[in-house]
């Protein structure tokens, strides 16, 4: 079951920082850079937090998340995370089509992940995601951008 997510709780909050920190520690290990984002954050910082959170659960436990911003009709994901202990069930794939669906109103998705998440990569890539561009962010170490397109143009 997906359901909105309010930061505002503690421990809504708690349970995606514990789900982040399992999801992104693992991510760290396969990109060989531990200095992603939502590693660094707190119970605090996700509660102040400006993103939209859905969350998916299995028998009442978080199992994944997705976070994103609305910008100019643009659905900005900034975070998909999902625990380990749920990985390969097809959550991430429910997650994203769910916000695509939701957010009707918007003309594009945009989302990167580490240039060397594979999963991630091949998760954007099955979902219809085109490559845009790779940005270094530090030496050596990248991320990939990738969009997709939600509205046909006109014929």
């Amino acid at each position: 079951m997906i359901r909105k997510l309010d930061l505002k709780n503690p421990e809504t909050a708690k349970c995606i920082l514990e789900l982040q920190i399992a999801s992104y520690s693992i991510e760290a290990d396969i990109i060989r850079f531990n200095d992603i984002p939502p590693l660094k954050d707190t119970v605090e910082s996700i509660n102040k937090c400006d993103e939209i959170f859905y969350g998916y659960y299995i028998n009442d436990v978080l199992a994944g998340i997705i976070s994103y911003k609305i910008i100019e009709k643009v659905i900005d994901i900034h975070r998909v995370a999902i625990h380990p202990l749920f990985f390969r069930m097809g959550i991430a794939n429910n997650l994203i089509n769910f916000i695509e669906k939701l957010e009707n109103n918007t003309n594009k998705v945009a989302v990167s992940t580490g240039k060397e998440n594979l999963p991630a990569v091949n998760l954007y890539l099955r979902n219809g995601y085109k490559r845009k561009n790779d940005i270094e962010i530090c030496k050596g170490m990248y991320i990939t951008e990738f969009e997709k397109d939600l509205k046909l143009p006109d014929s």
